[in-house]
């Protein structure tokens, strides 16, 4: 196994005001440290057009809503309904769960899930090139009434079942993979060292 490690970036504040120290990673980093898993990442969230964000309420509890995914110039874009409760929660607390739909009992072809935080974007720039960008796929939000937030990556995993039920994981930047073999239909056993995902671009 090996291990990537993450920095904390000095970059431009997300509102575009001031700078800011930003700890996390960002789609492009992704792109550029686990090329495999980033194209796997793209066909599970981006994709589809729709994923499954969990956020923290008020008081505690989870919150799953479904949002249109979007990448652009090197990060993770989502956009809500203006003054929605999935929006208040993220402004409250940026926390957040981005997970691939899953349409099948057998989970195929495998799910995605990203753990970061949102960070709100408010530089009118910025939000008039997402609003550009995102009317290719036929619809434009109206300023100011929609939020928009870009997603500092914590962690990006894929899980992937083959037909046996071995479960194949992946997780970045933790720079972890493995197999683990089933041992019934509704358990596994330990972790087994693989390659596959994490491995180079055009490696073998």
């Amino acid at each position: 196994m090996r291990t990537v490690n993450v920095g904390v970036h000095l970059l431009p504040d997300r509102s575009g005001d001031r700078a800011a120290i930003i700890e996390g990673m960002r789609w492009a980093d992704l792109e550029e440290q686990a090329p495999r898993l980033a194209v796997r990442a793209r066909e599970r969230l981006v994709d589809p057009g729709v994923v499954l964000v969990a956020t923290v309420r008020r008081d505690g509890t989870p919150r799953l809503s479904p949002v249109e995914p979007l990448v652009l110039e090197g990060d993770l874009w989502l956009s809500m309904l203006w003054q929605s409760h999935k929006a208040r929660d993220l402004l409250a607390d940026g926390r957040i769960l981005v997970h691939s739909i899953v349409t099948t009992r057998e989970g195929d072809p495998g799910e995605v899930k990203l753990r970061g935080r949102a960070v709100p974007v408010d530089d009118a720039g910025r939000r008039d090139r997402y609003r550009e960008a995102v009317s290719a796929l036929g619809w434009q939000p109206v300023e100011p009434w929609f939020h928009l937030f870009v997603v500092d990556l914590d962690d990006v995993t894929s899980i992937r079942y083959d037909g046996p039920g071995d479960q194949h994981v992946a997780q970045w930047p933790a720079g972890v993979e493995f197999v683990r073999r089933a041992t019934s239909p509704t358990s596994v056993g330990e972790p087994e060292p693989e390659t596959d995902l994490l491995r180079p671009a055009g490696g073998r």
